[in-house]
């Protein structure tokens, strides 16, 4: 059997059971083992590391971890500039989400950002769309970041979705992608004007009465307008883009 002392830093240390928190841990394994693999033991998902530093020495992923090696592990949102890339550029703007996470989708989708999300999505599909379509998958669920073929992914802290939206914009950012108000918040399409008289059956009497600016879904054909619900959301949307 090797040995091998781990250090997992800053927010790392909340995906940890509470007795190796903050603490060096002393790893026992068999060789050979990946240092991704040995992460994982730990119950961190590789999607949550930006850097691995071996002897003080950057270290990819499938390095194969030796009897004594001292392992310093660093989370995704340290703004770390790390020496070695453990994964090509994530995907700006483009997510989807397990399906515990509806109500974050939505509110990402306000923003104008891409997000793939049903009530219905086993964790198969969830992960084979996140690398069939290159996006970042968004979820609690540490197993389900686990799979091997996940390369983009972020485990979400909070448990409040309107700070869940601010955690995910701080770690991915994509200012050049955010458009709010522009994306259907129930299917994710993207919303185009719509003449009064192509939408009017769909309208409540006091919204013809009202409105006279729409927009329109061409996906699910539900229809916008700006009406005391944006009213509502514009808060919202100006605290989270003050960041």
């Amino acid at each position: 059997m090797a040995r091998a002392t781990f250090r997992f830093h800053g927010e790392l240390g909340d995906l940890l059971p509470r007795q190796w928190r903050r603490r060096e841990i002393v790893h026992v394994f068999n060789e050979p083992a990946s240092v991704k693999d040995r992460i994982e033991a730990h119950g961190v998902p590789h999607t949550e590391v930006a850097l691995i530093e071996i002897g003080g020495a950057p270290a990819g992923f499938s390095r194969l971890l030796r009897n004594g090696d001292r392992v310093g592990v660093y989370p995704a949102a340290a703004g770390l500039d790390a020496p070695l890339a453990l994964r090509p550029p994530y995907p700006r703007g483009r997510f989807v989400l397990d399906q515990h996470l509806g109500r974050l989708a939505a509110y990402l989708r306000l923003l104008g950002l891409d997000c793939l999300h049903r009530a219905s999505f086993p964790d198969e599909e969830v992960a084979a769309v996140a690398v069939e379509e290159g996006r970042v998958l968004l979820s609690r669920d540490r197993q389900l970041l686990m799979r091997r073929a996940v390369v983009h992914g972020g485990f979400v802290h909070a448990t409040d979705p309107k700070a869940q939206v601010s955690e995910v914009l701080r770690r991915f950012p994509a200012p050049e992608r955010l458009a709010p108000f522009t994306r259907c918040l129930s299917c994710n399409g993207v919303l185009r004007p719509a003449a009064r008289e192509d939408v009017e059956d769909r309208l409540q009497a006091d919204t013809r009465r009202y409105y006279a600016e729409f927009r329109e879904c061409p996906d699910c054909r539900r229809v916008y307008w700006d009406g005391s619900h944006v009213r509502r959301m514009r808060p919202w949307v100006d605290a989270w883009l003050a960041g």
